[in-house]
């Protein structure tokens, strides 16, 4: 994994070997991500214990601010996260594009930020001006600490962890943003078309659902459901922004969805996620459809 892994500017978080991309040949298991000070490897099967302590030496003696190697074993029962060298750091604070995020370490399976996700909230941060968007399933808010970076209007953040949405009250705290344009709704989604249309209409829909959680949503099923509604939360002219990291659907799957429930979409380009984010086939990565509502 060494030799794969290519160290450039380190004052801002990024993935510096991506594994799970199945372009390098027995290392499909492997994630290397920097958080600074932190790096964490990520381990969807086991590996013996020399090989996981020769590369995390190598990675603490490489990174000379790094002050802690953790790994993430997801091939264990919870995801339970291990230090390996250095210091012990349940949570850290990085920067991207210049903004600041809280992130934590063995409390959930994901720190708080998806890395895969960084030109996408460029393109947020520099599309935003005077706009009220809407961003569903938030997460710890990332996409409305962007908007609200590029001079959004206001954000209203759906999702149904409220725990989630208090990280983002913290992220834009960070940012010293003033909350008073942000708006935080715990709710189910799928059950709240009302709350939503309350705040609306948008010049900004941005919609990054997770690919299946248990009694929540299966988005092969429901990708369409939201779609459909588009028509009840857009402005004429709005901008959308899909998202889809599932990698048994491909961008075709968004493209006829919008096609067969909301025509008035017309598609106006794909964000790509950063070149580290090294895929072997084409279409199982990550994929962020733009769109522009016209009626």
């Amino acid at each position: 994994m060494i030799e794969h892994i290519a160290i450039n500017d380190l004052s801002e978080c990024q993935r510096l070997f991506h594994g799970r991309g199945h372009a390098y040949d027995g290392l499909a298991h492997v994630n290397v991500d920097w958080l600074l000070p932190v790096v964490l490897i990520t381990l969807y099967q086991e590996v013996e214990q020399d090989w996981l302590t020769t590369q995390a030496q190598w990675l603490y003696n490489k990174l000379t601010s790094c002050k802690s190697v953790q790994v993430q074993y997801r091939c264990r029962a919870k995801a339970p996260t291990e230090l390996l060298l250095g210091e012990q750091k349940a949570h850290t604070q990085v920067s991207e594009h210049c903004l600041k995020y809280h992130l934590e370490f063995g409390k959930a399976q994901n720190t708080g930020l998806f890395l895969d996700m960084r030109n996408g909230r460029q393109w947020v941060l520099e599309n935003s001006q005077n706009k009220t968007v809407l961003n569903l399933f938030a997460y710890t808010c990332a996409f409305s600490v962007a908007a609200i970076a590029g001079d959004a209007e206001k954000v209203v953040n759906f999702d149904m962890s409220k725990a989630s949405l208090t990280k983002g009250r913290e992220n834009h705290r960070l940012n010293a943003h003033n909350t008073k344009k942000v708006i935080f709704e715990g709710v189910d989604i799928f059950k709240s078309n009302g709350r939503i249309k309350r705040h609306g209409l948008y010049d900004l829909i941005i919609c990054d659902p997770p690919s299946f959680q248990k009694g929540s949503i299966n988005i092969e099923r429901d990708y369409a459901k939201l779609i459909r509604r588009i028509p009840q939360w857009a402005k004429p002219q709005a901008d959308i922004m899909l998202c889809l990291n599932s990698p048994d659907l491909d961008r075709e799957f968004l493209l006829n969805n919008v096609l067969d429930h909301c025509p008035q979409c017309q598609y106006q380009g794909e964000i790509a996620p950063p070149a580290v984010f090294k895929e072997a086939h084409q279409g199982k990565g990550l994929k962020v459809l733009l769109f522009k509502y016209v009626l």
